[in-house]
């Protein structure tokens, strides 16, 4: 039961409620949050931690005239609850229904669309600059999380704030948390803030006195932000934030709405940047995320009273593969290092590093700088091995040509959920990154099929001199064993792995299975397949290829990737040089923004099933049989 939701349906409807009824409001989103995130997954543990601090958000401006930009929007469900949403919660990333992450064509009330870190300053920032030329007076309030303020865009935004704009309303979401703890300066910094007990105390007893005393006016408001600014240089020395030219107020318990409300009108009403630092816990209200926060940052169905994931796969993921095999390297190749980007246990990290501390490098939320300081390293004689999701790695693109390849250095990038990912959506489906670096120079590109290759290639990629891309998709890995002795395969090299002379299937990575079924639909009406693991988008087995294409009537490509400049364009490009006279057909996703769904939804919705491929390829046959 929800008695309080249920009267709520937009903002108006939160701004029209009693006082005390706010406290049950947030008690009944977060009911909603967990039933909800229990059956459709979803990110459980930054939601719970923001919900008081929407409500008072949406107490005190007037969306969607006032924007509101939500970095990353882990912590958004509160907000599309409370925006008119409701009663389609229950559809949250599931295909056709509502997005994880805001999105500006699902809603008014989405000022910006989100999904990767370190963006809402940015957008706010535009956003008031342009409110400014027109001459309007609408609020732009940016939301960032503490692990978002450490990414290098969010502090370019800081920098020209006082020269943008006058009016900027920053909310640091400060939970002590990205995905994983947050690492580095920043971190330290806004530990101080939070836990200076002496200046928490006195803050709190001049806010309340304040409260206390009836009317707001304008030299009242004017004493408060000069004693504040006293106690601010006392206690905490420097404030950065003033240094950026924001006015700084904090830090505020997120939970106490009061306090909240109270705090965000004064930021209204103020007259240049101000930057309200908001102290939340997250996974606040549901118990297992509170002792684990980092577990529940994303989790797929639970139950609500265990806290037990539901139909959690036996077999490995690639991620854990990964981890157990570098951290088998590094036992024997003391070069080994590892790099992440604040995420250690999403891709498969944290047991390399608590085994290896002093070889391990988490950079927080700076992937262009994780890439050059792992150029740095290996410019110093170490194998730098960067795990990262591939729709992050798009972020470094500029790094890997410049700072890498061009200088030819032997770092190993291992882009994890490479292809489609699923239920979050194109904001994180890792499908660009081929096309994105198929023509670098000097860089291998390469997918293993299973987790027995991909362990082999990553060991083959610690003996080569030279850059190395290695991509594998979100998921398990099937009856995988890691092999008694490695196997140093070389550079470019295919593997058969069904024989055939009619038809060539050239398949990458994860798709050789989706291949080898097209392949047997296909010898079921006579004709001859033969079923390729290519390994590498670069370089090609060219040897191999222009074998297969003197004798082929068809050479098709399946990729988990956008098919234009992608592994398919690869062959394209080879067999149409070395003048192929036969059908060339590649099989992958297609150029736009894929949405959200499961991964066997989107590939029967977009014809990547056996059946269609099997279609297709004996319909080029027949019409080159005419």
């Amino acid at each position: 039961m929800t008695p309080i939701l249920d009267k709520v349906n937009l903002p108006a409807d939160v701004k029209a409620l009693a006082a005390d009824e706010l406290i049950a409001l947030a008690a009944d989103v977060r009911q909603t949050i967990i039933g909800t995130v229990s059956r459709t997954g979803g990110h459980l543990a930054a939601n719970l931690g923001a919900v008081e601090l929407t409500i008072a958000m949406l107490r005190v401006f007037d969306p969607p005239e006032d924007k509101i930009i939500f970095d990353v929007s882990h912590q958004a469900y509160t907000y599309k609850i409370l925006t008119g949403r409701k009663d389609r919660f229950d559809t949250l990333r599931q295909h056709g229904g509502l997005c994880g992450f805001l999105k500006r064509d699902e809603s008014p009330y989405d000022a910006f669309g989100a999904g990767h870190s370190g963006t809402a300053v940015s957008a706010a920032l535009g956003m008031a600059a342009a409110r400014d030329r027109r001459g309007s007076h609408e609020h732009m309030i940016a939301v960032v999380g503490d692990g978002a303020l450490g990414c290098g865009i969010t502090f370019e935004a800081l920098n020209n704030i006082a020269t943008t704009t006058k009016r900027l309303i920053v909310v640091l979401n400060d939970n002590e948390m990205s995905i994983s703890a947050n690492v580095g300066a920043t971190a330290r910094y806004l530990g101080e803030l939070l836990a200076n007990p002496r200046y928490n105390r006195l803050k709190g007893r001049i806010e309340e006195a304040v409260a206390r005393m009836s009317g707001r006016s304008n030299l009242l408001r004017r004493i408060y932000y000069r004693t504040e600014e006293a106690l601010k240089s006392f206690f905490l020395h420097s404030v950065i934030f003033e240094e950026f030219g924001l006015r700084y107020i904090g830090p505020i318990d997120g939970h106490d709405i009061p306090r909240l409300v109270q705090a965000l009108e004064i930021a209204r009403q103020y007259d240049r940047p101000i930057l309200l630092h908001v102290s939340t816990q997250k996974g606040r209200g549901y118990t297992f995320a509170e002792q684990r926060p980092e577990a529940w940052h994303g989790t797929g169905c639970f139950d609500i009273d265990t806290g037990t994931l539901l139909g959690t796969p036996a077999a490995p993921s690639y991620s854990q593969v990964f981890g157990d095999t570098l951290a088998a390297l590094a036992a024997k190749d003391e070069r080994v290092v590892g790099i992440t980007a604040a995420m250690p246990a999403g891709t498969g990290l944290s047991p390399f590093a608590r085994r290896f501390p002093d070889r391990f490098f988490d950079v927080g939320i700076c992937e262009e700088h994780a890439v050059i300081f792992a150029a740095g390293l290996a410019a110093q004689g170490l194998r730098p091995v960067f795990a990262v999701y591939s729709t992050f790695a798009q972020r470094a693109v500029d790094c890997v040509i410049h700072d890498v390849c061009l200088q030819n250095l032997p770092v190993i990038l291992c882009l994890d959920r490479a292809g489609i990912v699923g239920d979050d959506g194109p904001t994180h489906h890792g499908v660009f990154d081929i096309a994105l670096l198929r023509s670098v120079p000097n860089l291998v590109v390469m997918q293993p099929r299973d987790g027995v290759e991909l362990a082999n290639l990553l060991y083959s990629a610690c003996q080569w001199e030279r850059p190395v891309v290695m991509r594998y998709p979100r998921g398990s890995c099937p009856d995988f064993r890691m092999p008694d002795r490695l196997e140093l395969i070389p550079p470019g090299k295919a593997e058969v792995v069904r024989e055939g002379w009619e038809v060539q299937i050239w398949a990458l990575g994860d798709m050789v299975p989706l291949a080898l079924a097209a392949a047997e639909a296909l010898a079921a009406g006579g004709l001859s397949v033969g079923v390729v693991n290519a390994r590498f988008v670069t370089p090609l087995d060219g040897e191999l290829l222009n074998a297969q294409a003197r004798f082929a009537k068809v050479v098709a490509t399946v990729e988990n990737g956008v098919v234009a400049g992608g592994f398919g364009s690869a062959v394209t490009e080879h067999l149409t040089d070395a003048g192929y006279g036969g059908r060339l057909l590649r099989f992958g996703w297609p150029k736009e923004f894929v949405p959200h769904g499961t991964p066997a939804t989107l590939m029967e919705e977009y014809g990547l099933t056996p059946a269609v491929i099997a279609a297709k390829i004996s319909a080029a046959i027949e019409a080159r049989a005419q």
